[in-house]
């Protein structure tokens, strides 16, 4: 078992994220009984650090939430990580899902550094209802555990509307490292840089685009903001999705490509319209024609078709493909072959595996 990071793996974990990586959302292998597929879900990871991440999220919303209620927390994150230190020696940034009610969320900060996990992404869903100053406190208390990375989730799966005064109290949190900024909307998007910038927290604060419908366009945007009378521009560095936890090769070429052009200040057209095709894309795996009810189960399916799950079942019974979502995912891996990792995955499938 893998233990807490050492502090200069630490710091060199935060200078990755702080720098900006690709960091796919983890999903869950399960087998036909609907228990833990130890093999593939090894195998998900190798895929992932062979295809060029930064970073993993695990315990997050595509590892399925309902990991905790099985039992499956610990050793979910526990694989993970053994599975990608016995994996390649560089350098990552290791992302635990944290959740739940304050002493939920807090033990599960304990368990992730105690695994050597970098920082946790905190969901806010459970505290619906909840004022302003408790959720602070809330994220306070585990900020006090694990650096922090924030995370606005859309209302679609249980996000709760969080404004632009959140963000700031949010960002000025000393332990706050970056937030996910996955609202799927771009007022909330714009919220979220406010909040940042009126905290004065712009160089302390990574933006990471969880927006799986404008990825291209968040990492080459320069988003611009008002601050006494004088614009503050933030960019987004990295990306934590689930969209990426298919077909990630293709993603890490094209953060690249978003890295290098906007680095020189000439996104060209060509770049700018791959974000029509990605969002097109992402319309399958996560099933928008149906709000989103086969997100999970629509990247199962793309990484079933692959090799890498046997099935795409879910820990919830009644979570799976939604009528006409397999056609749809047929339609976009033709016309958008050429994002796919298809060859890459055939190659290496069976090392994998093994």
């Amino acid at each position: 078992m893998t233990g807490k990071a050492s502090p200069d793996v630490q710091k060199a974990a935060l200078d990755l994220l702080r720098a900006g990586t690709v960091i796919p959302a983890h999903p869950l292998a399960l087998t036909a009984a609907r228990e833990l597929d130890e093999r593939r879900q090894r195998a998900l990871t190798r895929y992932y650090l062979d295809a060029g991440s930064g970073g993993l999220a695990v315990g997050v919303h595509t590892t399925q939430f309902a990991i905790r209620e099985v039992g499956l927390y610990d050793r979910v994150l526990s694989l993970a990580a053994e599975t990608a230190a016995a994996w390649t020696d560089r350098q990552l940034a290791m992302v635990a899902g944290l959740a739940g009610p304050t002493a939920q969320a807090v033990a599960e900060a304990k368990v992730a550094v105690s695994l050597g996990y970098n920082a946790g992404l905190l969901s806010l869903a459970a505290l619906k209802g909840q004022s302003e100053d408790q959720l602070i406190a809330h994220c306070e208390a585990v900020a006090a555990e694990i650096p922090l990375i924030g995370f606005y989730l859309q209302s679609a799966v249980g996000g709760l509307h969080l404004d632009a005064n959140f963000w700031a109290r949010f960002a000025a949190i000393p332990n706050v490292v970056a937030i996910k900024v996955a609202p799927f909307n771009r007022y909330k998007t714009i919220d979220v840089v406010r909040g940042i910038v009126a905290a004065g927290a712009e160089n302390k604060v990574t933006l990471y685009t969880g927006n799986d419908d404008h990825i291209v366009l968040d990492l080459v945007t320069p988003f611009t903001v008002m601050r006494d009378g004088q614009p503050v521009t933030m960019r987004f560095k990295g990306g934590l999705l689930g969209h990426w936890s298919v077909w990630t090769k293709g993603a890490v070429e094209i953060f690249n490509r978003c890295r290098e052009e906007a680095g020189k200040g000439a996104v060209s057209d060509a770049l700018l319209g791959l974000d029509a095709r990605v969002t097109d894309c992402n319309s399958a795996f996560f099933d928008v024609a149906n709000n989103f009810h086969g997100c999970i189960a629509g990247c199962h399916e793309i990484l079933r078709r692959q090799g890498l799950l046997e099935g795409i079942w879910c820990l919830d019974p009644a979570e799976g493909l939604s009528p006409g979502q397999a056609e749809e995912l047929t339609r976009v891996s033709r016309l958008h072959a050429d994002l796919a990792d298809d060859a890459f995955v055939r190659a290496n499938l069976e090392r994998w595996l093994a």
